[in-house]
């Protein structure tokens, strides 16, 4: 049976990303961790069973949800068994400690919004560069002494950089959620929360009608988004968190409600709520 200490895990890689950052305070340091390329991959070494879970980003408190998250769960049969909810702080990272001799400036798209404010009041018209992660942002730092990145503390260690400013996001309440991505739904314990996937027939009221079965029961939602559907234009699927485990008793029979009227509905988990 796989213990805690020797679960393996894939996260969004390079080493020293936030999705690194999550996993390391969710499993800590001494589980095995895989770094990859891609969320996609995240999602196929899970389903191939090469790792016991995956960690991905799936929605950030100022800049919204990470869509490629939610559209592979459309597809997958895999299992959300866990979130994990970090403080995301960025610091400006360099080889050089003088800031005049910065003339670049990497990150990833995210970040670079996160920081926008503090980017224009700060360097105004230097050259910003989007990369594929913060982590490669330090790694491309690391190699041209005329640049910085904008990445986490970690990555300064990882990449021997020095933290030129730290916590320069224009939001100091600045959160990720992170899905742990697993085969099968974890237990209950009385604080959870449920995932779905729904898609509405085109009739007014329709999702007026759904959404108000959660309201006549007491439960409380905590998100509602549509994601289009690639192959079907101005259709949607509407994903929903809610309060509760699937296991539940009023959430059975509210489900079981649902798909009398539904086109179509998938669980994606049920798990610990992470607030």
């Amino acid at each position: 049976m796989t213990t805690e200490m020797n679960r393996t895990v894939a996260y969004l890689g390079p080493p020293c990303t936030y999705t690194h950052l999550a996993c390391l305070e969710r499993f800590g340091s001494s589980i095995q961790s895989f770094p990859m390329e891609s969320i996609q991959d995240v999602f196929e070494a899970v389903e191939r069973r090469e790792v016991d879970c995956g960690v991905v980003p799936v929605e950030n408190s100022t800049e919204g949800s990470v869509n490629r998250t939610l559209d592979l769960f459309i597809d997958s049969e895999l299992k959300i068994c866990g979130e994990i909810m970090i403080r995301i702080s960025h610091s400006l990272l360099s080889q050089n400690r003088k800031r005049e001799a910065i003339h670049k400036i990497y990150s990833h798209p995210q970040a670079l919004e996160q920081c926008r404010k503090w980017l224009r009041e700060n360097f105004p018209c230097i050259d910003v560069v989007e990369t594929s992660s913060t982590a490669k942002a330090a790694q491309m730092a690391s190699e041209d002494p005329e640049s910085a990145a904008i990445a986490s503390s970690l990555a300064a260690h990882f990449y021997r950089l020095e933290v030129i400013e730290w916590r320069i996001e224009d939001y100091l309440h600045n959160y990720t959620r992170f899905w742990i991505l697993g085969q099968q739904i974890a237990g209950r314990t009385g604080n959870d929360k449920t995932s779905i996937f729904f898609s509405i027939p085109h009739i007014p009221g329709s999702l007026h009608d759904v959404l108000k079965l959660f309201s006549n029961k007491s439960i409380n939602l905590t998100k509602i988004e549509s994601r289009p559907v690639k192959n079907k234009p101005w259709e949607y699927i509407f994903f929903l968190d809610f309060e509760g485990h699937v296991m539940d008793a009023l959430i059975q029979e509210t489900l079981d409600q649902m798909k009398e009227t539904l086109i179509f509905m998938k669980v994606l988990g049920s798990y610990p709520r992470n607030s």
